[in-house]
């Protein structure tokens, strides 16, 4: 089974987790543009719909779908999103696509956060994936600064804008063995929006997709 094959598996895996009168969320990159190309299938269990990205939201409509606001519609039943890397206490490195603030803000609105991955990135420890941090443009410079000191690599992600205006730093070579106390510590950087590491809120659920089909990971 090729990569595309286990992201395929991974999102219709996904499809039993929205029940009937879901207020689901939706996140952004190539494993959940699999399952938003799925949903048309389970329209009439979806209540109402949020996005984390403009991306994912054109691709919603496309399928006809209404897409709402977190603000419209309140708190979520289930966020389904992929992610770049995952431990096996479910913390997660997201932000390769760049939506990583809408997309910590959508997971902690949901009462059931299921990720969905491919076995590639089930990992030991976080941090082999660059691990990407939205910036205040004003205070790039600063918080790289700061990541150096924290012996990380900081790469400016060039000719890329999130969806709120900011930057990007992706971070190379930071070794993240407690992935709570590294997220509460980039965060306290003046400057820094989110960072990529979803420990504070991880996921509740990991669907892995691999050659023999797709398992279900618990804390």
């Amino acid at each position: 089974m090729d990569a595309s094959q286990k992201k395929q598996s991974a999102a219709l895996a996904a499809l039993q987790f929205i029940e009937p009168g879901t207020r689901l969320g939706v996140g952004t990159g190539s494993t959940v543009n699999f399952l938003i190309d799925m949903l048309p299938d389970v329209r009439d269990r979806i209540d109402r719909l949020v996005s984390s990205s403009k991306a994912s939201t054109a691709l919603l409509e496309k399928h006809g779908f209404e897409v709402e606001t977190l603000n419209e519609v309140g708190d979520l039943d289930v966020y389904i999103d992929g992610a770049d890397e995952s431990n096996k206490r479910l913390q997660l490195i997201k932000g390769g696509g760049g939506a990583l603030t809408r997309e910590k803000v959508l997971a902690g609105a949901a009462r059931r956060f299921v990720c969905i991955i491919d076995d590639s990135k089930l990992v030991g420890m976080l941090g082999k994936f660059p691990l990407p941090i939205e910036v205040l443009p004003m205070a790039q410079e600063f918080v790289a600064k700061r990541l150096v000191k924290m012996r990380g690599q900081p790469i400016w992600r060039e000719g890329f804008v999130t969806d709120n205006g900011n930057h990007i730093l992706d971070v190379h070579d930071l070794q993240i063995p407690n992935p709570l106390e590294m997220e509460a510590r980039i965060n306290r950087i003046p400057g820094v929006v989110t960072v990529g590491i979803f420990a504070d809120r991880s996921a509740d659920i990991l669907l892995i997709a691999s050659d023999t089909g797709v398992r279900e990971m618990r804390v």
